[in-house]
């Protein structure tokens, strides 16, 4: 009977009872580059780790902030980041929190907002670290199949990044 009730019940194999498994809820996603997925960094101002979001590769950027936000961190003065958080939802909720966004605006964007060029050139603290991440051989080709396992080992990477303020402080 079991056979008849797959057999017939969709053209899609049985998956279990409606729930979503795959490739998605590893944060994997089809882009540009291939099977890829894309690490999401909240940093402090000297451009060291306090959390990270993982989404597919075909994900937009600011679908992440949200995640960002709610993380258990102190709220900046000013929000850095590039085009692709550029949205007037976002700016809105940096606005009400008291927050400056300091993001450049996409090119297509009609009306653009105006950025602080001056305050934007600190981002290449944030570049570095994403540099420095991406020495690790494990976190730049993602060998690991569960997100679980990436977060962990992004976790450790962090805390290497973040040694360097606790070692020989006297």
């Amino acid at each position: 009977m079991a056979a008849y009730g797959r057999q017939y019940r969709s053209p899609c194999p049985f998956t279990g009872y409606g729930r979503k498994r795959g490739a998605h809820s590893e944060a994997f996603g089809r882009s540009r580059g291939g099977f890829t997925s894309k690490i999401h960094v909240r940093c402090d101002n000297q451009g060291c780790p306090l959390g990270f979001v993982l989404t597919g590769g075909q994900v937009s950027d600011y679908k992440a902030t949200d995640a960002l936000m709610k993380l258990s961190v102190p709220p900046p003065k000013a929000m850095l980041a590039d085009r692709g958080y550029d949205s007037d939802s976002f700016r809105q909720d940096l606005l009400i929190h008291g927050i400056l966004p300091v993001i450049p605006s996409r090119k297509s964007r009609s009306a653009p907002q105006k950025t602080d060029w001056w305050r934007y050139r600190d981002r290449n603290r944030i570049e570095r670290m994403f540099n420095k991440l991406k020495q690790m051989r494990r976190i730049a080709t993602r060998y690991d199949k569960t997100a679980l396992s990436f977060m962990s080992f992004l976790n450790l990477a962090a805390a290497k990044l973040w040694i360097r303020f606790f070692v020989n402080m006297t």
